[in-house]
Formats: structure tokens, sequence, C-alpha cells
């Protein structure tokens, strides 16, 4: 396959041909006996389109505006990966994802807490029941403080917690009789257990890592979007101030081909009808510039918005994407794309997520059959009227509990439950089956897309040039000598059609390009991952 014409050979502005070239053309004498006077209606004509020329040379040329801010779509793409909203709105996803993650593993360490009541009084009346049934109020005033601290860690394995706690409380007794009074639990391990039933920290140690590794590879994926919503804007514009470009040199003909015909009319080459034609031209010349400029007005203004620039921007038509080595334009292999998706990309993470979390259902409702949990605690305390006392002559304190409650007629409730949770499992799995078939598929098609998008390019390379060709030669034609209008016409649009095309088909170039970067979350260029240091990322 020829290798593609290089785009920026192509941004020349197309000119007309050299006067010396015209003078010679049109200075010829005439070899046809039937018209004598040919040479001489060339010179007219000649002679008409000299002030033409001389204006022509002195058009300004067109370029950027002070101030403007030159681009090309490597660095359109790295603004709008540090600038865009949609940019903010990722990063933002992944600080929560982040946070989530590092709350999760907190989880598992141990944890050190302290709680008190600083201070309780009551001075109130309160029911007292009699040893023999009665019922009486009797008046209490005290004053309390108590506080302990603890130190508790879960236990994954069996999905228990094991703590260690001391406390002290304290009591002052208002009125007749009444005193202070110490209570001390100088240490006491407790262990809360469920007993057959789902175990969630084993199931978090499962889910979690895995939920994060999608969330980091979502945000990859993400800024790759990013990425190729840059590319819409950028060419966008790119293809307005070309339809700009097209628009002014468009008017800048259909005037000067007005003249020509104006001169033709004069030596009655050409009819009235067709002058007037050539005038309807000149007109819509104008009309098609006002709204492109007005429609590169609005492109500029999306672009800067999206990268949240002020500054006017000029971009530049960029090179197809070149292999690591400089062996030319990029090839991908569909084995290779999709072993480096399956590698990076979320999906594979989000299909073993899915999977687990329609495990856990399951495993949940079977748990709700029955349930047993064992409480038991183990330690010391002590009473006294002063500190001291309340630390010494400790008694034993054990606390053992078995707490077991399950159903004896449900109706079926609990299996349905369970059937249900079951069934949505297998839905689950069908559906993930078909997603890892569409998966494929859809890197597949990309890769193929990619693939054969170099040779539309060089079709559209090579059709606006022969376009662009054919269009100059009837005009030259139609100056020296008889071109219908129509197919005049039909060779300006095809030749405006062919220079849009160039621009189209570039940016379907590299969009596919990215689509399978987002998806394969791998630079084809450099060879290598696309990876992000996540710390660096939530501390900025």
């Amino acid at each position: 396959m020829n290798k593609a014409p290089s785009f920026l050979s192509l941004r020349r502005e197309w000119g007309f041909a050299p006067l010396c070239g015209a003078v010679a053309t049109f200075s010829g004498s005439s070899k046809d006996p039937s018209r004598p006077f040919g040479g001489v209606k060339r010179l007219l004509i000649l002679l008409s389109l000299l002030p033409i020329a001389i204006s022509t040379k002195a058009l300004p040329q067109r370029g950027s505006g002070e101030g403007a801010l030159t681009l090309s779509l490597s660095e359109c793409i790295a603004m709008a990966r540090r600038q865009s909203v949609d940019a903010a709105v990722a990063l933002g996803r992944l600080k929560s994802a982040y946070w989530q993650w590092r709350s999760y593993k907190a989880d598992l360490l141990p944890e050190v807490s302290f709680s008190a009541t600083l201070p309780s009084y009551n001075k109130r009346y309160t029911s007292y029941q009699q040893a023999d049934g009665g019922v009486s109020y009797v008046r209490n005033d005290y004053l309390g403080l108590d506080g302990s601290l603890y130190v508790s860690q879960k236990i994954w394995p069996t999905g228990g917690t094991l703590s260690v706690e001391t406390s002290l409380d304290f009591l002052h007794q208002s009125g007749t009789g009444g005193g202070n009074q110490f209570m001390s639990m100088p240490v006491a391990l407790t262990l809360s257990q469920p007993i057959f039933g789902v175990n969630h920290l084993k199931w978090s140690r499962r889910l979690e890592p895995l939920r994060y590794r999608e969330a980091q590879a979502d945000f990859l994926s993400e800024t790759e979007q990013v990425a190729m919503q840059a590319i819409n804007h950028f060419f966008n514009l790119l293809l307005a101030k070309e339809q700009v470009g097209i628009a002014r040199q468009n008017l800048q003909k259909a005037e000067e081909l007005y003249e020509v015909a104006k001169a033709k009319r004069k030596m009655g080459s050409i009819s009235e009808n067709d002058v007037l034609q050539f005038k309807l031209n000149v007109l819509k010349a104008h009309s098609e510039l006002t709204t492109s400029e007005s429609e590169c007005q609005s492109c500029q203004f999306a672009l800067q918005s999206f990268l949240d620039v002020e500054a006017e921007i000029e971009p530049i038509v960029p090179a197809l994407p070149q292999r690591g080595s400089g062996e030319g334009a990029l090839h991908l292999n569909y084995d290779d794309v999709l072993a480096h998706a399956l590698e990076n990309n979320a999906h594979a993470t989000t299909i073993r997520l899915r999977q687990l979390e329609a495990d856990y259902s399951v495993a949940r409702a079977k748990a709700n059959r029955r349930d047993i949990n064992l409480y038991a605690q183990l330690g010391y305390t002590g009473m006294a009227d002063n500190i001291s006392g309340a630390y010494r002559d400790l008694l034993s304190k054990e606390i053992i509990s078995v707490r077991v409650s399950f159903p004896i007629l449900d109706w079926g409730k609990r299996k349905g439950q369970r059937k249900v949770a079951e069934s949505n499992r297998e839905i689950e799995q069908a559906q993930l089956r078909k997603k890892a078939q569409e998966f494929k598929q859809e890197i597949f098609i990309l890769t193929e897309r990619f693939n054969n998008q170099a040779e539309q390019l060089r079709i559209a390379c090579e059709a606006d040039t022969i376009a662009r060709k054919r269009y100059e030669t009837n005009v030259e034609t139609f100056k020296i000598g008889n071109i219908s209008t129509l197919d005049l016409s039909d060779a300006t649009t095809a030749k405006d059609q062919a220079r849009r095309d160039r621009i189209i088909e570039l940016k379907a170039y590299w969009y596919y390009y990215y689509q399978l970067r987002s998806i394969a979350l791998w630079d084809f260029e450099k060879n290598c991952d696309i990876t992000e240091d996540v710390e660096r990322l939530i501390e900025h």
C-alpha cells in the first residue's frame, strides 16, 4: 500500500495559474480560419483579467490572529485531561473509590475507642417495687461519671469481633445515707461471633479489591473518553476553518469568473443567462462565507469552553500515529489488542466482580434461614467507696450467651428469597457471557475499522488532489474556451467535498485510535501501559 501523503503538504492555499502562462495562452494566434479574430478575443479577455490578477496578488494571507493559541492534537488532548470538566468529574469518582478502599483497609485494622459520660446528674422521683409487690415512689439525687477505653479487632476468617476493654464508673449519692461509690473493670475480653451466618468480612476481602481495580480502570477509560471528546471538538474547529478557507476561495473565484463572464458576454461568447448564473454564484458564495464564519466561531467557542481557555485556538492538522521504531503507519493486530484489553480493561474485572456479587447475594439468602450468635466476655471487676479500693479484691466476671433465632413456619418466604437470588445469579451469568461476546466483537470491529481507515484516508487525500486539479482545469478551460456552467458548478462541489472528506477521514482515523486506547488501556505508539499514579492524583 502506498504511503499516504503528508497533510501538511496539502494545507497550501490554492493559487491561480501564473500570469505569464496566461499571457502565453491568450496571445497565441488563432489557427482556426473560421475564427479570424479568436486571438483578439483572447487578448481582450486577458486585458479584462489584469485588474483581478493584480488585486489577487495584493490580498492578505490568512493566518492566526494576535494572541492566538496554536495547538496540536496531542497538546489539545493533554490540556483536556488537565483542565476539562469531564476530567475533573472522572478524578472525583476516582477519589471517591480511593477513600472507600482506604476505609475498607482501615476497617480490618484494630480500632481504639474511648467513651464517657461527663457527667450525668439526676434528681427526680422514680418508681420502686417493694418485696410485697407494692409500688412506691422514691426520690433519687445522684451524680454519675463513667468512662471506658477499648480496643477492638475484626476477625475476617470467622467474621467475629474481639475486643479488650477497661472502664471505671463513679456514683455520688446525695441526701441521707448517701456517699461515693466506684466500680472498676480493669480488663475484660469480649468475643462476638456469628455462627452459621454469612461472613461479610470475608466477602469484603474478595469484593473490595476488585471494586477498586474497576474504579482505576474506569478512570483511565474515562480519561481516554475525554481525549475522544477533545478530538471531536478539535476536528470540528479544524473542519470549520477549512470550510471558511473554502468559502473565501470560492468567493474569490466566483467574482473572478463573473468578471470573465461579463467580458465574454461583450464578445458574444456566452449568453446573458450564463452571466446571471455567475452573478448568482457570487451571491451564493457570499452567503456561504457568512455561514461558515458563524459556524467556525461556534466551534471555536465550544473548544475554548471544553478546554477552559480564553485565547483563540488555531488547530494544527495532525500527522498519523507512527510505530515506536519509526517503521511507518500503525497497524494493529486483533489478538494483541484483545490481550491488552482483557488484562487492563475494567470489563474483565467487572465480570468477575458481578459474579462474586451474585454469589454474595445467594450466600446472604441462604444464611437468612437461621441466626445464631455467640457472645462471651471474661474479665474482672471491683467496687469500693474509693478509687484504690475499687481495684483491690477483684472478682471474676464471666458472661456467655448464645442467641438463636430461626423460623418455624414462614410459608416458604426464605426459600423464595433464596430461589430469587439463585435465579438472579443465573441471569447475571448469562448477561455476563453476552457482554463478553459483545466486548470481543467490539474490539474486532474497531481494530478492522482502524486498519482500514488508513486506506480510506489515502483515498481521500488522492481524491482531494484530483478534484482540485479537475476544478482548476475547468476554470482555465472556461477562461480560454467553452464549458457549461453546470460542469463548472459540479467541479466546484466535488472539490469542496473532497477537501472536507480529507479532514473527516483523518478525524475518523484518530477517533478509532483513541477508542482502541480507551478499551485496551494501551499506548500502541509507545507500546506500553497507560498508567497513572493514583496517590499523586489524589494528593493533587
